[in-house]
């Protein structure tokens, strides 16, 4: 069983910047490639970034490539989503997930298999 606990969302304005964590327990967290993603109102969940187990490897959705930054700090069992240069479009509620094998990034929601409860981001224009 892993346990994942995000935080760091909140009211942004556009062009402003957040950083999001996701605090893991339980099994082994370096074992795991971890993802993001993230469902606004209406709308289906969407991929947002991957990373896997040793951070050497990323992933991200178009939409956001070139504005967030998806990092891992195994020692403390986090990984995080820097986002820079916030637009409307980006408000949506944000979950972690784990993947396993860690050494594979995977964009499809039902391939990962913990979850957190999920941080909202809302960015006003």
């Amino acid at each position: 069983q892993v346990q994942l606990v995000e935080s760091g969302g909140g009211l942004v304005q556009a062009g402003g910047s957040l950083r999001l964590s996701c605090a893991a327990s339980g099994r082994s967290f370096s074992s795991y490639a971890m993802g993001w993603f993230r469902q606004a109102p209406g709308k289906e969940r969407e991929f947002v970034a991957a990373i896997n187990w040793s951070g050497g490897m990323t992933d991200y959705a178009v939409s956001v490539k070139g504005r967030f930054t998806i990092s891992r700090d195994n020692a403390k069992n986090t990984v995080y989503l820097q986002m820079n240069s916030l637009k409307p479009e980006d408000t949506a509620v944000y979950y972690c997930a784990t993947h396993y094998p860690g050494s594979h990034l995977a964009r499809s929601g039902t391939e990962y298999d913990y979850w957190g409860q999920g941080t909202q981001v809302t960015v006003s224009s």
